[in-house]
């Protein structure tokens, strides 16, 4: 074959490669994609990009992560199983009217939705900002005796970063066996990183998913969001704040956060550690076993309770589930609170339905967002909702990043996953699921106190924004499944 003519066939040649590369892709999303609507929207970018839109799919559409250890997760390995339907001590403090049959269908649905066994003899703490968060976290690093394992989405290099790193080097010193997990997108919020002084000071530590070469990072689009400390495997904490100077709320703070932790004791402290666990042996391959991190443990309260992991590498989203759950058996009142709402189409429904059937539902929301196109998108989905009877309040003031669900006064989700597409679909969350009355009273106690000084959005303040604006957040819903 003569020079001239091989070259005139080489366009041909790399158009059949690219032809067949496409087809593979599609056919991948159609067989994968559980979600039809995420299968029709890879398939559009791999028809509409003819040359990069397979090339965008292989990199940002294929989940990857062969999730090693499972059963660090599982139920093999944190301890449990309460009968809540023989459980007098959370019957006896059921109040105003509350079922108990209610009660025991709650847990009966939870059991179905995920394995993890409840447990009894918790005790937890409610700790609101940073300036009553960090102290106690700091408390317990610096008495730590034998283990201390922290994961987190943010760890900035600022006043309480550096606070938690001085803790950590003195622990690390007298001999503490340490491990800290840090989000590789979240490890870049400040600069320079706190990976660095980690490094320096020859503490152990991992990124999740850090790197951006695609055959080493798997899913490009996937972060840990967990925000878990378990010290001596004895005492955790846990629930949506990050590790950042904003937290402490001081009057010269450029970005104030208002945000809630949890200090907890008691048998579900084994599965905030069951859950670092198997991120960390994820990063690392480390297996982290025995009495140093998983001592036995011992009664503490009256809370029962259990840990929820959940992430991309489960066939269901268990906080997700729960949600639903939770939605589908009140009967007097939901009440939830959340920096990012960005519900998909079957929690909108649940919410709808829920408040046309008469129960309380209460959303609230902050009007100041750090992310003011989540913000746009958000207040697209609010008609609906407000039309079917559920009452959304703006809360003004610093950013509220505080993430909390109620349903009748006896059940709650607290922790780290957002009302959003991507903490109930792409990120690695960790939430604790609670039946107790008293302690759901403190949580609805905070609520009422939020509500009290926030402005209702009404159907009427909904539909009298100007069109611009309309055309602005309903064009930022469109990328809802992205944001």
């Amino acid at each position: 074959m003569e020079p001239q003519a091989s070259l005139e066939l080489w366009p041909v040649f790399l158009g059949l490669i690219n032809l067949a590369a496409a087809i593979a892709a599609a056919g991948h999303a159609l067989v994968t994609k559980h979600d039809a609507r995420a299968a029709v929207a890879w398939i559009g970018v791999i028809i509409l990009l003819p040359v990069f839109g397979w090339a965008i799919y292989l990199i940002f559409g294929i989940n990857r992560i062969a999730r090693r250890a499972e059963e660090l997760r599982g139920s093999g390995h944190i301890t449990g199983d309460v009968d809540i339907s023989d459980h007098r001590g959370l019957v006896g403090q059921a109040s105003d009217g509350i079922i108990t049959e209610r009660v025991v269908e709650m847990a009966r649905l939870g059991r179905r939705i995920a394995k993890t066994p409840y447990t009894d003899g918790n005790r937890i703490e409610v700790l609101r900002n940073g300036q009553n968060a960090y102290p106690a976290m700091i408390a317990a690093i610096d008495q730590a005796a034998s283990s201390v394992a922290l994961s987190t989405y943010i760890f900035n290099n600022d006043e309480a970063g550096r606070q938690f790193l001085k803790s950590l080097k003195k622990a690390h010193a007298r001999g503490v066996k340490i491990r800290v997990l840090i989000d590789g997108v979240g490890s870049w919020y400040s600069f320079p990183s706190m990976i660095k002084k980690l490094r320096d000071a020859d503490i152990p530590h991992a990124r999740f998913l850090h790197s951006f070469l695609p055959w080493q990072m798997p899913y490009l689009n996937l972060r840990n969001h967990q925000k878990i400390l378990v010290v001596d495997g004895q005492i955790g904490f846990t629930g949506s704040m990050n590790i950042a100077a904003g937290n402490l709320l001081r009057a010269d703070a450029k970005h104030p956060i208002r945000d809630i932790h949890y200090a907890v004791e008691g048998p579900v402290v084994a599965h905030l550690m069951a859950a670092f666990a198997h991120e960390w042996h994820f990063s690392t391959g480390e297996l982290l076993v025995g009495e140093l991190w998983r001592p036995e443990l011992a009664s503490k309260g009256e809370v029962i309770a259990r840990g929820l992991p959940a992430g991309p590498d489960m066939s269901r989203n268990t906080i997700r589930w729960t949600f639903l759950g939770g939605l589908s058996e009140a009967r007097q009142h939901i009440r939830i609170v959340t920096p990012y709402f960005l519900p998909d189409s079957d929690l909108i429904t649940a919410l709808s339905l829920a408040a046309m059937r008469g129960v309380t539902v209460d959303i609230v929301l902050p009007q100041k967002n750090n992310l003011v196109y989540v913000a746009w998108a958000s207040r697209a989905l609010l008609d609906e909702l407000a039309s079917s009877g559920c009452q959304i309040w703006m809360t003004d003031g610093p950013f509220d990043h505080a993430k909390m669900m109620t349903v009748d006064g006896v059940w709650c989700s607290i922790g780290s996953a957002n009302w959003d597409p991507r903490s109930l679909r792409l990120n690695f969350e960790f939430n604790l699921e609670c039946f107790c009355p008293e302690f759901v009273g403190t949580l609805e106690a905070i609520i009422d106190e939020k509500i009290a000084t926030a402005r209702q959005e009404t159907l009427t303040t909904l539909r009298g924004r100007p069109l611009s604006v309309k055309l602005r957040d309903n064009a930022a819903r469109l990328l809802s499944p992205y944001l």
